[in-house]
């Protein structure tokens, strides 16, 4: 995470300061040292890796003010969490599906659509892609097993699986991480009915699909599993950062 010149990551002093790039955050309960109270939080794991890829990370918590503050940064991160609600793509909730969280839904709709209208590099991950798609007028598959007749995609709470995934060359995931990777997965929801100018990047062994693209856009992507739970590889928000950089000069 060094900041000099060593770092390979690291952007160029002369290219002026490193990308900011804002991460939307849960509002939930939360209870550390004698507080027990309703925060805005965040795995570490998404600042860190976004601060090794050569970005600055700003949060942005689940309230509609949070649309406003894209105007100030370079890049959007959509982080994982609960389910997006049923309600956003038309479906009637499934009873596997999790508690809505209308307010969060609510923010990072309206995030993605500022940072859309401002034409800024978007990452959506894990529920981050289903927003997306949602978000653009597609919908979601409420219970993964459902559809592919196995638990492998969320082997059990709070674990994360590996998934191998296949990539499209030419396509920005393919670009970052070669035709095939290993990725770390948590989700037992997927992309359905794909949105209007979405395309289909990177699918798993069962068919499921993990990274869609904008076409058209710069740098728009949904990835299906959690590249910030391996630190070991920044490759793919090296490249969202290296975007950012790119469309702010």
């Amino acid at each position: 995470m060094a900041s000099n010149g060593s770092d390979p990551h690291s952007p160029d002093p002369a290219a002026g300061p490193r990308p900011v790039i804002g991460v939307t955050a849960y509002g939930e309960r939360a209870s550390y040292g004698v507080w027990d109270h309703e925060a805005v939080l965040l795995p570490r794991t998404y600042p860190d890796v976004v601060i090794a890829a050569g970005g600055v990370p700003v949060l942005l918590p689940p309230v509609p003010e949070s649309a406003a503050a894209v105007d100030r940064l370079d890049a959007v991160v959509l982080a994982g969490g609960p389910d997006v609600g049923p309600d956003r793509y038309g479906a009637s909730p499934h009873p596997r599906t999790g508690q809505p969280r209308p307010e969060r839904d609510a923010a990072e709709l309206a995030v993605l659509r500022r940072a859309l209208d401002r034409g800024i590099p978007v990452l959506g991950v894990c529920r981050g892609a289903q927003v997306l798609n949602v978000g653009l007028g597609g919908t979601l598959v409420q219970h993964v097993p459902d559809v592919v007749g196995h638990p492998g995609h969320n082997p059990s709470p709070g674990v994360f699986g590996t998934t191998e995934v296949t990539l499209e060359a030419g396509s920005r995931v393919g670009a970052a991480l070669g035709r095939a990777a290993s990725v770390r997965c948590h989700h037992h929801q997927a992309l359905d009915r794909l949105a209007d100018g979405l395309v289909v990047t990177g699918r798993a062994a069962d068919g499921l699909v993990e990274a869609v693209e904008l076409a058209g856009s710069p740098f728009v992507v949904g990835v299906q599993w959690h590249p910030e739970e391996d630190a070991t590889d920044v490759r793919l928000m090296a490249a969202l950062v290296t975007a950012a950089a790119t469309a702010r000069r």
